[in-house]
C-alpha cells in the first residue's frame, strides 16, 4: 500500500470536494470552496498542481481543461490525520480527545447512539474472539 504524504489544511479542502464528486475541473473546485474560503481560481490550480506532483491527485485532460481525481483515500487519510492529532495533542490519550471534542461540541441523540455502538464494537474486539463451538 502507498504512503501518501500528509496533506496541508487548504490540500485537505480540496480532496473534500475531490472526494465528495469523485472528480472535478479547476474550475469546479474553485466554485466549490469560493464561498467557504474566499479563494482565488489561479490559487486552486496551483494547489491541485502541487497535490498531482505530491500523487495527492491525479489528472486526466479533456481539451484544455484538466480533471482532477483523488489518489488520497478518504478513510486512510482521516486515519492518519486522527491518528497524529491523538498523539501529538494528546499523548495518545484517547478519554482526553474524546472529552476535549465534547467540550467544544455536545453529540446529538443520533450521534450518542452511534458513539454506544462504536464502544460496544471496541469492547467485543477486546475481548477477542470467542469459542464458536462447544468442547467435548
Amino acid at each position: 500500500m502507498p504512503q501518501w504524504p500528509e496533506p496541508t489544511e487548504r490540500e485537505l479542502e480540496i480532496l473534500k470536494v475531490l472526494w465528495e464528486r469523485g472528480e472535478a475541473s479547476v474550475r469546479e473546485v474553485y466554485e466549490a470552496l469560493r464561498p467557504r474560503l474566499g479563494i482565488a481560481q489561479n490559487t486552486v490550480q496551483a494547489f491541485l498542481r502541487i497535490m498531482d506532483e505530491k500523487q495527492l491527485v491525479a489528472h486526466r485532460q479533456e481539451g484544455r481543461t484538466f480533471i482532477y481525481r483523488p489518489l488520497a483515500d478518504r478513510e486512510q487519510t482521516h486515519r492518519r490525520l486522527v491518528s497524529r492529532l491523538l498523539d501529538q495533542a494528546f499523548d495518545g490519550a484517547i478519554d482526553r480527545l474524546v472529552h476535549s471534542a465534547f467540550a467544544v461540541r455536545q453529540p446529538s441523540q443520533t450521534e450518542l447512539a452511534e458513539l454506544e455502538k462504536l464502544l460496544e464494537e471496541a469492547r467485543r474486539a477486546a475481548e477477542g474472539p470467542r469459542p464458536t463451538g462447544r468442547r467435548t
